[in-house]
């Protein structure tokens, strides 16, 4: 059997209580923006350590509506990495707004001493994607935005609950953005995301902006979006939510067992700042001969990822930035050896065990 991420196995673990609370909803005859939904807000804001959590329709909603409500758009910058998914520089361009890519760093996040020298007068943002559970070098990029007046917006898609210098990501700039696709730490059920932040008038306005633009039903504030969080949702996130720390700590433990255990000098295995701490969304490795280590595993029953195999500056969506290849060369080699690793929650010890062997005999 074909040892790969599981999503089933999550969902076994606390079936009687997602399916009592989606009996439970569907009986409510509250699907939209009810009492599940702002449950959820409350209870993930407190999570987070933010003062609110607007729920929204997903990920991208997240970041394009951050960017288009902080006022950025035709003719203004922001600073991203040049390993980031794509999604991450959509919310950048659905605005008008200019992606500026600045390369990653031995953590396959930004780094953040390359950010200043990307600084100029059109510059309006930084964001900052913690990608793959780790976290991105925020005292700098904070320090850097109050240095040249500039927004932060976090995309905390792939890291639900993992900190810089105990404070949880986030939490830290303008706008924390969030995605609850299945796979995510705090996966839903379907489609999903959210924004936090400090900021109350910020909040009310991505309530206003997610209905509609409205405020009072048919009573219209604003141009905005139908981008609501659903009621079903809210409520298997409550569920995932509350159990969301044994399963960050159970991935955890799979992640050490493969950081002590795989030991391969064609191996790159992925480092964590000494400041932060990881929510393991991914076990990525780096290989220089990645697709001959892929084919090499899956002739051995173990599937793996590649996040991602194409950089954002040199996909077709994005030919008119006129970038071309060699022009973020750390981004592109990262690319052509990146490989996710299974890991995930259910995972037992004899299939870790396997993944682990199969990679050790890789040569």
């Amino acid at each position: 059997m074909m040892i790969s991420n599981s999503l089933e196995r999550q969902y076994q673990l606390y079936a009687e209580e997602y399916e009592k609370k989606a009996v439970e909803v569907l009986r409510s005859g509250q699907y939209i923006l009810g009492n599940e939904v702002r449950e959820f807000e409350r209870e993930f804001a407190d999570y987070i350590g933010a003062k609110y959590c607007v729920g929204l329709a997903s990920g991208l909603d997240a970041l394009w509506i951050s960017f288009r409500l902080l006022g950025i758009g035709a003719g203004d910058e922001v600073i991203v990495s040049a390993n980031a998914y794509i999604a991450c520089v959509m919310g950048i361009t659905i605005n008008g707004a200019t992606p500026v890519f600045v390369e990653p760093d031995e953590y396959d996040n930004i780094d953040a001493e390359k950010i200043e020298a990307a600084i100029t007068p059109d510059t309006k943002a930084i964001l900052a994607v913690h990608l793959y559970g780790q976290a991105c070098d925020m005292s700098r990029i904070m320090e850097l935005a109050s240095k040249y007046s500039l927004k932060v917006v976090e995309d905390c898609a792939q890291s639900h609950g993992n900190h810089w210098m105990g404070k949880t990501v986030g939490t830290f700039g303008d706008i924390g953005c969030f995605s609850f696709y299945p796979s995510k730490g705090c996966g839903a059920f379907g489609d999903g995301g959210c924004i936090v932040t400090d900021d109350e008038e910020l909040a009310k306005k991505f309530r206003i902006f997610r209905n509609y633009g409205s405020e009072k039903r048919y009573h219209n504030q604003m141009v905005g979006s139908n981008s609501r969080l659903d009621e079903i949702q809210a409520g298997l996130l409550r569920i995932k939510l509350s159990h969301l720390d044994e399963l960050t700590e159970e991935r955890r433990r799979i992640a050490q067992r493969y950081m002590t255990e795989i030991k391969n000098p064609f191996i790159r295995l992925p480092q964590v700042r000494k400041e932060a701490d990881s929510s393991w969304h991914q076990f990525v490795v780096h290989c220089s001969r990645r697709d001959m280590l892929r084919q090499y595993l899956a002739d051995r029953d173990i599937g793996t990822l590649i996040h991602y195999p194409i950089p954002p500056h040199l996909s077709e969506a994005y030919r008119y930035l006129g970038k071309k290849e060699g022009d973020y060369p750390i981004a592109e080699k990262f690319a052509n050896e990146v490989l996710s690793l299974p890991i995930y929650n259910g995972m037992t010890e004899e299939e870790q065990g396997k993944v682990i062997r199969a990679v050790n005999g890789f040569a």
